[in-house]
Protein backbone atom coordinates (compact mmCIF):
# COMPACT_ATOMS: atom_id res chain seq x y z
CA UNK A 1 0.00 0.00 0.00
CA UNK A 2 1.28 3.48 -0.83
CA UNK A 3 2.24 5.07 2.21
CA UNK A 4 1.80 8.96 3.09
CA UNK A 5 5.65 9.39 2.69
CA UNK A 6 5.41 8.11 -1.09
CA UNK A 7 2.01 10.11 -2.05
CA UNK A 8 3.98 13.28 -0.13
CA UNK A 9 6.51 13.23 -3.16
CA UNK A 10 4.47 11.71 -5.76
CA UNK A 11 2.57 14.78 -5.30
CA UNK A 12 5.37 17.13 -4.77
CA UNK A 13 6.68 15.85 -8.15
CA UNK A 14 3.49 16.34 -9.91
CA UNK A 15 3.56 19.75 -9.42
CA UNK A 16 6.50 19.88 -11.55
CA UNK A 17 4.66 18.65 -14.29
CA UNK A 18 2.10 22.09 -14.32
CA UNK A 19 5.00 24.57 -14.81
CA UNK A 20 6.30 22.18 -17.45
CA UNK A 21 3.00 22.37 -19.17
CA UNK A 22 2.89 25.99 -18.74
CA UNK A 23 -0.51 25.50 -16.53
CA UNK A 24 0.48 27.56 -13.67
CA UNK A 25 1.50 31.01 -13.20
CA UNK A 26 3.38 32.30 -9.87
CA UNK A 27 1.86 29.93 -7.14
CA UNK A 28 -1.53 29.24 -8.53
CA UNK A 29 -2.94 25.90 -8.47
CA UNK A 30 -3.13 22.76 -6.86
CA UNK A 31 -2.55 18.71 -7.15
CA UNK A 32 -4.15 16.49 -4.41
CA UNK A 33 -4.05 12.71 -3.68
CA UNK A 34 -6.05 10.44 -1.67
CA UNK A 35 -4.45 8.30 0.73
CA UNK A 36 -5.39 4.71 -0.09
CA UNK A 37 -7.65 3.25 2.58
CA UNK A 38 -7.79 6.04 4.77
CA UNK A 39 -10.03 9.33 4.73
CA UNK A 40 -6.88 11.60 4.27
CA UNK A 41 -5.94 13.51 0.90
CA UNK A 42 -2.36 15.03 0.72
CA UNK A 43 -2.48 18.46 -1.30
CA UNK A 44 -0.08 21.40 -1.98
CA UNK A 45 0.55 23.89 0.68
CA UNK A 46 -1.08 27.76 0.32
CA UNK A 47 0.90 30.51 -1.50
CA UNK A 48 4.40 28.31 -1.63
CA UNK A 49 6.77 28.60 -4.92
CA UNK A 50 6.90 26.23 -6.95
CA UNK A 51 10.56 26.05 -6.58
CA UNK A 52 9.83 26.01 -3.06
CA UNK A 53 7.86 23.05 -2.94
CA UNK A 54 8.87 19.36 -1.15
CA UNK A 55 7.69 16.64 -0.37
CA UNK A 56 8.11 17.48 3.39
CA UNK A 57 5.91 20.86 2.98
CA UNK A 58 2.83 18.69 1.34
CA UNK A 59 -0.39 18.66 4.04
CA UNK A 60 -2.46 15.87 4.66
CA UNK A 61 -5.97 16.71 5.23
CA UNK A 62 -8.67 14.86 6.66
CA UNK A 63 -11.85 14.89 4.32
CA UNK A 64 -13.35 17.55 5.93
CA UNK A 65 -9.94 19.23 4.68
CA UNK A 66 -9.20 20.04 8.32
CA UNK A 67 -4.92 19.53 8.33
CA UNK A 68 -3.78 16.55 10.26
CA UNK A 69 -0.06 16.82 9.59
CA UNK A 70 1.99 19.06 7.75
CA UNK A 71 4.02 22.80 8.83
CA UNK A 72 2.25 24.73 6.91
CA UNK A 73 -1.39 25.91 5.63
CA UNK A 74 -2.96 23.57 2.78
CA UNK A 75 -4.49 25.30 -0.60
CA UNK A 76 -6.76 27.69 -0.75
CA UNK A 77 -8.93 25.34 -2.61
CA UNK A 78 -8.67 22.37 0.33
CA UNK A 79 -12.45 22.74 0.99
CA UNK A 80 -13.32 22.18 -2.44
CA UNK A 81 -10.79 19.05 -2.71
CA UNK A 82 -12.13 18.22 0.43
CA UNK A 83 -16.09 18.28 -0.75
CA UNK A 84 -15.06 16.01 -4.28
CA UNK A 85 -13.45 13.34 -2.09
CA UNK A 86 -16.47 12.50 0.18
CA UNK A 87 -18.67 12.59 -2.34
CA UNK A 88 -17.10 10.76 -5.39
CA UNK A 89 -15.43 8.04 -3.54
CA UNK A 90 -13.84 7.23 -7.40
CA UNK A 91 -11.81 9.92 -7.12
CA UNK A 92 -8.27 9.76 -6.44
CA UNK A 93 -6.56 12.51 -7.27
CA UNK A 94 -7.89 16.24 -8.35
CA UNK A 95 -5.75 19.49 -10.01
CA UNK A 96 -6.60 22.81 -10.33
CA UNK A 97 -5.21 25.13 -12.47
CA UNK A 98 -6.09 28.65 -14.03
CA UNK A 99 -4.02 27.44 -17.46
CA UNK A 100 -4.90 30.49 -20.13
CA UNK A 101 -6.69 28.80 -23.09
CA UNK A 102 -9.31 26.64 -21.14
CA UNK A 103 -9.80 29.29 -18.16
CA UNK A 104 -11.01 31.76 -21.62
CA UNK A 105 -13.78 29.29 -21.92
CA UNK A 106 -14.74 29.43 -18.26
CA UNK A 107 -14.44 32.89 -18.37
CA UNK A 108 -16.80 32.96 -21.51
CA UNK A 109 -19.29 30.34 -19.85
CA UNK A 110 -18.74 28.25 -22.46
CA UNK A 111 -18.20 24.24 -22.74
CA UNK A 112 -15.88 23.24 -24.96
CA UNK A 113 -17.26 21.33 -27.65
CA UNK A 114 -16.12 17.84 -28.74
CA UNK A 115 -14.91 18.38 -32.34
CA UNK A 116 -11.51 16.84 -32.17
CA UNK A 117 -10.81 13.07 -31.49
CA UNK A 118 -8.25 13.38 -28.64
CA UNK A 119 -11.40 14.75 -26.53
CA UNK A 120 -13.42 11.81 -27.46
CA UNK A 121 -10.50 9.65 -26.31
CA UNK A 122 -9.93 11.75 -23.02
CA UNK A 123 -13.35 13.42 -22.33
CA UNK A 124 -15.77 11.40 -23.98
CA UNK A 125 -17.91 14.47 -25.38
CA UNK A 126 -17.36 18.29 -24.07
CA UNK A 127 -15.70 19.51 -21.35
CA UNK A 128 -18.56 21.39 -19.24
CA UNK A 129 -19.10 24.50 -17.29
CA UNK A 130 -19.60 24.43 -14.19
CA UNK A 131 -21.64 27.73 -12.02
CA UNK A 132 -19.68 30.53 -10.62
CA UNK A 133 -18.81 30.34 -6.79
CA UNK A 134 -16.74 32.04 -4.45
CA UNK A 135 -13.39 30.40 -2.87
CA UNK A 136 -13.47 29.98 0.99
CA UNK A 137 -16.06 27.27 1.40
CA UNK A 138 -16.69 23.68 -0.27
CA UNK A 139 -18.89 25.47 -3.07
CA UNK A 140 -16.54 25.28 -5.35
CA UNK A 141 -16.55 21.32 -4.69
CA UNK A 142 -20.12 21.37 -5.17
CA UNK A 143 -20.00 23.36 -8.41
CA UNK A 144 -17.71 20.38 -9.65
CA UNK A 145 -19.64 17.31 -8.18
CA UNK A 146 -22.77 18.44 -9.47
CA UNK A 147 -21.36 19.28 -13.07
CA UNK A 148 -19.28 15.96 -13.27
CA UNK A 149 -21.52 13.50 -11.71
CA UNK A 150 -22.75 11.07 -14.63
CA UNK A 151 -19.93 12.91 -16.80
CA UNK A 152 -17.62 11.13 -18.86
CA UNK A 153 -15.33 14.05 -18.76
CA UNK A 154 -12.47 14.08 -16.26
CA UNK A 155 -12.52 18.19 -16.34
CA UNK A 156 -14.68 21.11 -15.70
CA UNK A 157 -14.47 24.71 -16.51
CA UNK A 158 -15.65 26.61 -13.44
CA UNK A 159 -17.11 29.55 -14.61
CA UNK A 160 -15.38 32.77 -14.24
CA UNK A 161 -12.35 30.87 -12.51
CA UNK A 162 -10.66 28.08 -14.10
CA UNK A 163 -10.27 24.45 -14.69
CA UNK A 164 -10.75 21.33 -12.07
CA UNK A 165 -9.87 18.18 -13.16
CA UNK A 166 -10.19 14.36 -11.08
CA UNK A 167 -9.10 11.12 -11.88
CA UNK A 168 -8.13 7.10 -10.78
CA UNK A 169 -4.95 8.77 -9.17
CA UNK A 170 -3.18 12.03 -9.12
CA UNK A 171 -0.88 11.51 -12.09
CA UNK A 172 -4.64 11.24 -14.22
CA UNK A 173 -6.29 13.85 -13.05
CA UNK A 174 -2.46 16.26 -14.40
CA UNK A 175 -3.00 14.33 -17.80
CA UNK A 176 -6.60 15.31 -18.11
CA UNK A 177 -5.20 18.92 -17.25
CA UNK A 178 -2.59 19.03 -19.81
CA UNK A 179 -5.34 17.61 -22.30
CA UNK A 180 -7.74 20.33 -21.62
CA UNK A 181 -5.72 22.95 -21.99
CA UNK A 182 -4.18 21.67 -25.40
CA UNK A 183 -7.58 20.94 -26.90
CA UNK A 184 -9.17 24.28 -25.23
CA UNK A 185 -6.42 25.80 -27.57
CA UNK A 186 -6.97 23.92 -30.41
CA UNK A 187 -10.65 24.21 -30.93
CA UNK A 188 -9.95 28.02 -29.69
CA UNK A 189 -7.34 28.60 -33.10
CA UNK A 190 -10.07 26.60 -34.82
CA UNK A 191 -12.88 29.16 -33.82
CA UNK A 192 -10.21 31.49 -35.67
CA UNK A 193 -10.44 30.14 -38.94
CA UNK A 194 -14.15 29.10 -39.11
CA UNK A 195 -16.66 26.74 -37.46
CA UNK A 196 -15.77 23.53 -36.40
CA UNK A 197 -17.23 20.15 -37.44
CA UNK A 198 -18.83 18.30 -34.79
CA UNK A 199 -18.16 14.43 -34.38
CA UNK A 200 -21.34 12.85 -34.56
CA UNK A 201 -22.16 11.27 -30.97
CA UNK A 202 -21.62 7.58 -31.77
CA UNK A 203 -18.31 7.81 -33.27
CA UNK A 204 -17.40 9.71 -29.88
CA UNK A 205 -18.96 6.57 -28.37
CA UNK A 206 -16.69 4.51 -30.03
CA UNK A 207 -13.59 6.67 -29.51
CA UNK A 208 -13.70 6.87 -26.25
CA UNK A 209 -14.91 3.10 -25.62
CA UNK A 210 -11.40 2.47 -27.70
CA UNK A 211 -9.13 5.24 -25.75
CA UNK A 212 -10.42 3.47 -22.56
CA UNK A 213 -10.50 -0.12 -22.85
CA UNK A 214 -7.48 -1.10 -25.87
CA UNK A 215 -5.15 1.45 -26.71
CA UNK A 216 -2.15 1.96 -24.69
CA UNK A 217 -0.06 -1.39 -23.06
Amino acid sequence: MTTIDELRRTVCDLHAELTRNGLVSWTAGNVSARVPGADLFVIKPSGVSYDDLTPESMVVCDLDGTPVDGDLSPSSDTDAHAYVYRNLPEVGGQVHTHSTYATAWAARAEPIPCVLTAMADEFGGEIPVGPFALIGDDSIGRGIVETLKGHRSPAVLMRNHGVFTIGKDARAAVKAAVMCEDVARTVHVTRQLGEPVPIPAEDIDRLYDRYQNVYGQ
